[in-house]
């Protein structure tokens, strides 16, 4: 996993990072259709299915920790934000942090929705493919 996805800083390089760590899902059609071309052709689908469903799982744990914890930073920030604006009644600056915080918040709980539609879709992609070899 990239480093600079555990900072969390850049939501813009947090989704580029998102996006690559997603390139598996994305293309699990083409994947499952590499992997078992036909019934008839592949000697051994049961072992890639295996290797596949492992190579995804993965992924989704990976993502979703990383989603998980960026949301747990933003949070803190929003609340450290929110103690500094309590203090600091008319400080502008201060109040534009807090906004643009609660809005990166936000997009990271959007980003997590769409992790779960992603690990659903891939699994039932595979689960379609794959069922008669992982029985």
């Amino acid at each position: 996993m990239p480093e600079s996805i555990m900072e969390c800083g850049d939501f813009s390089d947090f989704q580029d990072a998102l996006k690559s760590m997603r390139r598996t899902d994305d293309l699990i059609i083409n994947t499952l259709n590499a992997v078992i071309p036909t019934d008839s052709f592949h000697p051994d689908a049961k072992h890639a299915c295996t290797e596949l469903k492992g190579k995804i799982q993965e992924g989704n744990i990976k993502r979703e920790s990383a989603i998980k914890n960026c949301i747990n930073i933003a949070a803190d920030r929003v609340k450290r934000l929110k103690e500094e604006r309590e203090k600091n009644l008319g400080d502008i600056q201060l109040s534009k942090e807090l906004r643009a915080e609660q809005t990166k918040l936000r997009m990271l709980q959007v980003e997590l929705s769409v992790e779960e539609l992603v690990k659903q879709r891939s699994m039932q992609v595979f689960n379609e493919r794959c069922r008669k070899y992982m029985v």
